[in-house]
């Protein structure tokens, strides 16, 4: 059986796995980040490598595929900006040869990772349009159209950054859809939000339906300029709360004509949940091979 190594880079941990060439996870390790410092964060990226790899050897594996938060430089294997790390042009390709050895080295953003599992799971296929969006700490999606990533002029997917209307006026969609902004608008921890309003509480409904109807309106962007075959969402804040799906759906069939309705039926929830990203960079190893 052929195995790939897969990482999954955030701001608060890093997870790693054994994959198989069928996208089944043999082995998982997750450390905490270290963004402080750019070494620091990345000798717990080679921690949680080695964690993963106790009981095989490198040379049983085929090569490495990382997802790196923010821009990448794809051909040269560097990370060139994240918001929530000290990695600004930072050779993590090169740096993790050098550690493991001349495996090849696959790196893309994170998103894209996690999307190109999601895909496979969902036996997306070459002929299709399919979206995966992630919320969570922020918003964003990936586009595989074709059987290939539609990237622009490399910023292509940044959903959270659309403006939405909101009781202030104009504002970004991830300042106010996503985890921290959910936060922000109650004054309480997100989680405790949808605690909140599964208990009935008046308050939190409220705040809920202005959440999900902000992100109709993001999302029927979508549904309009390019009028996807599938969308699946991952991404702690929907998978952790499955419900809210269903209230986002209701919401777009508003803004939607019959003709762009099909989508409806065509929207799930990630069956992979967290482990979206570590799957897909690894599976992304043997694409390139």
């Amino acid at each position: 059986m052929k195995r790939a190594i897969g990482i999954d880079i955030g701001g608060t941990k890093i997870a790693a796995g054994v994959i198989s060439e069928t996208g089944e996870l043999l082995q998982r390790s997750e450390v905490k980040s270290d963004p402080s410092d750019r070494e620091n964060m990345f000798k717990q990226v080679v921690t949680a490598v080695k964690q993963v790899l106790e009981g095989t050897s490198v040379s049983e594996i085929e090569g490495i595929g990382v997802g790196v938060p923010g821009k990448v430089d794809r051909e040269k294997g560097i990370a060139v900006f994240q918001n929530n790390l000290q990695w600004q042009q930072f050779p993590l390709g090169a740096r993790l040869q050098e550690q493991f050895g001349a495996k090849p080295i696959t790196i893309d953003n994170d998103v894209y990772m996690a999307a190109f599992a999601e895909w496979k799971a969902a036996q997306g296929k070459t002929n299709e349009t399919f979206v995966y969006v992630t919320i969570s700490t922020g918003i964003a999606c990936s586009i595989i159209h074709n059987g290939s990533f539609f990237r622009g002029a490399g910023f292509a997917g940044e959903l959270g950054l659309i403006p939405v209307l909101s009781k202030e006026g104009n504002d970004r969609l991830e300042k106010i859809a996503a985890g921290p902004g959910i936060q922000k608008i109650a004054g309480i921890p997100t989680k405790g939000v949808f605690t909140g309003y599964l208990n009935g509480s008046q308050e939190y409904q409220s705040i809920i339906d202005e959440v999900t109807s902000h992100l109709a309106q993001g999302l029927y962007s979508i549904s309009s300029l390019i009028d996807p075959h599938k969308m699946v969402f991952g991404g702690s804040v929907i998978v952790n709360n499955p419900f809210l799906l269903e209230l986002i759906k209701e919401k777009l069939k508003v803004y939607q004509l019959p003709d762009q309705q099909h989508l409806l039926d065509q929207m799930s929830i990630s069956t992979l949940a967290q482990n979206n990203g570590v799957v897909g960079a690894g599976l992304r190893v043997f694409e390139r091979i």
